[in-house]
């Protein structure tokens, strides 16, 4: 089976890696706009699936796409990836002695089926600095990542208390997931 990752993101492309899969990647661009009604992995189930409907057309028989999307929910809001240090240091002092959810969907699409898997992480950090957030914003630069924060950084390292579901889910992707769906796909 031929792999491609229809992503950008370093850390995903590591953990396939990681995963010891042979893949290629392949990226084409997608406006990730969703409809307003779509409430947590319905977001990440659609934004997941309209990055795969790019390559649906020309999936051959022996391969299979691999696309993802991952937002932060907080507080009845999808948070995805900050457009400026004020919205990243915001977003991260709203987690400020308060659980989020991580919430990751993956679509695997060959050219028999489409299946898209979803996985959620709860994380807790505890009570935040104002100076805190603003050293981890400057000295990070988070703006590239869903609600401004790496659980493998700095912030993550000071500030989280406690963890439910996957690390690695927070960190970019469920590799649970995908290393079992990729071992029940037929081709």
């Amino acid at each position: 089976m031929k792999i491609i990752l229809a992503s950008g993101s370093p850390r995903r492309q590591q953990f396939l890696k990681d995963l010891e899969l042979d893949f290629e990647i392949q990226l084409k661009p997608v406006d990730e706009v969703y409809p307003p009604h779509l409430k947590a992995e319905e977001i990440t189930d659609f934004l997941s699936e309209l990055k795969a409907d790019k390559f649906k057309e020309n999936v051959k028989d022996d391969e299979v796409v691999i696309t993802s999307d991952t937002i932060v929910w907080h507080k009845g809001k999808a948070l995805g990836k900050p457009k400026n240090t004020a919205q990243a240091e915001e977003m991260i002092l709203s987690y400020s002695d308060d659980w989020h959810e991580v919430i990751s969907s993956v679509t695997f699409t060959t050219a028999k089926q489409q299946i898209t898997k979803s996985f959620t992480t709860k994380v807790h950090f505890k009570i935040l600095t104002k100076e805190e957030v603003s050293h981890y914003v400057e000295k990070y630069k988070p703006l590239d990542k869903a609600g401004a924060y790496g659980i493998q950084e700095w912030i993550g390292l000071i500030g989280i208390d406690r963890i439910e579901g996957s690390y690695f889910n927070v960190v970019g992707l469920p590799t649970h997931l995908v290393y079992e769906t990729l071992k029940s796909l037929e081709l």
